[in-house]
């Protein structure tokens, strides 16, 4: 387990060596990772959904303090854990078998998970953005709002970026495929559930 644990800081690295080695599908394996992927989907559930319209104007509702705020970023965040692990897992899945995969939906659901990784790491920039405006990073025009706000919110998409790149590779080296079969299925597996995930973001 220690060895997964280590491959999950890894990945920002050498990501190819990480993906390869998902192609273990024994038992041992796969229950050396479950922990690790657990983690993983969830703390980037919870980084997605403080990034959305709705996080940011949650303290303009009376109904909510610091502590509500904490819990509905763990629940909501939970909520896109699933949706992403097992939604999106699976439409990756069938992305993939239609262009030749082998491989199974476990599969499919850790390539997705460890490909997140950028994703969850990008809850450091939490510790900045609250000590540097407070409370107002959940308020509607608050000193978030300005040159500050932004640069974060691109740091944020910056680690999006990079995880649908970490994606790309995973499918790539995980079935040794080209990189335009690899974008490919990505695209055909993501196109979905990422028009989903905005269309649930924007509302």
């Amino acid at each position: 387990m220690r060895d997964w644990w280590l491959r999950t800081l890894l990945v920002l690295q050498r990501p190819r060596p990480v993906f390869v080695a998902l192609r273990d599908s024994s038992e041992e394996s796969v229950a050396d990772r479950s922990e690790p992927v657990l983690a993983i989907v969830l703390l980037a559930g919870i980084a997605l959904v403080l990034q959305t319209s709705t996080a940011s104007t949650l303290l303009d509702s009376s109904d909510y303090d610091g502590l509500l705020v904490a819990v509905w970023a763990f629940l909501a965040g939970g909520l896109y854990a699933s949706f992403g692990y097992w939604i999106a897992g699976a439409f990756l899945f069938w992305g993939g078998r239609l262009l030749g995969s082998q491989g199974d939906y476990r599969r499919a659901r850790h390539v997705l998970a460890f490909a997140s990784v950028p994703i969850a790491l990008s809850l450091l920039i939490w510790p900045v953005k609250l000590a540097l405006y407070g409370e107002d990073v959940f308020r509607t025009g608050g000193r978030d709002s300005g040159t500050g706000g932004r640069i974060f919110d691109t740091l944020e998409l910056a680690c999006v970026a990079w995880a649908l790149v970490l994606l790309v590779i995973g499918v790539r080296s995980v079935h040794g495929w080209t990189w335009e079969r690899a974008l490919a299925a990505c695209a055909l597996g993501l196109g979905v559930p990422v028009a989903l995930g905005l269309a649930v973001s924007y509302l």
